[in-house]
């Protein structure tokens, strides 16, 4: 049983190995920023599941796999999250092709991707600041919406995620 077992996590490392190198190598060769995100997530962390899969089958100790499957878990909670934030900033940005896009359910009204109100990056109604930089609103009174608060002058919501934030 223990030859069998060697066997396939041969195999899982191997298989692992070319889905993450096939991973790097579309990253360098696909054109746009959607393309290259779907080969810097999917492929990978199917081929660092795999190669875990393989090193869990090889070591076959509780600790060992246990830790493996930790790692698998944050890996698979990241990545997902972290390709959609980059997706999302670069469609705000303007660096994907919509073109090439099926259904753009994040353009406008207007049709321009990411842009709402003629600014990138704010949604409907949010305030902007003074100098255009998107902020917060500071006070209920309407000349207070979008003020920048002086030094010193508390600021509602502070340490509280990033409601209370300076710009």
């Amino acid at each position: 049983m223990s030859g069998i077992l060697d066997v396939v996590a041969a195999v899982c490392l191997v298989a692992g190995a070319l889905l993450s190198l096939s991973a790097g190598v579309a990253l360098l060769r696909f054109p746009d920023l959607l393309s290259r995100m779907h080969a810097g997530t999917k492929p990978q962390v199917l081929g660092l599941l795999l190669v875990l899969l393989g090193c869990g089958l090889r070591l076959r100790d509780v600790v060992d796999v246990t830790t493996l499957i930790l790692v698998a878990v944050f890996q698979m909670a990241t990545a997902p999250v972290a390709a959609h934030m980059v997706g999302r900033a670069g469609y705000r940005a303007g660096l994907a092709r919509t073109d090439l896009l099926v259904t753009d359910e994040l353009a406008s009204a207007d049709g321009e991707p990411g842009l709402v109100d003629g600014e990138p990056g704010l949604a409907e109604g949010e305030p902007r600041l003074a100098d255009g930089d998107p902020g917060v609103a500071y006070g209920d009174a309407p000349s207070e919406v979008g003020r920048r608060p002086s030094a010193g002058e508390p600021v509602p919501g502070d340490g509280v995620g990033t409601a209370g934030r300076r710009g």
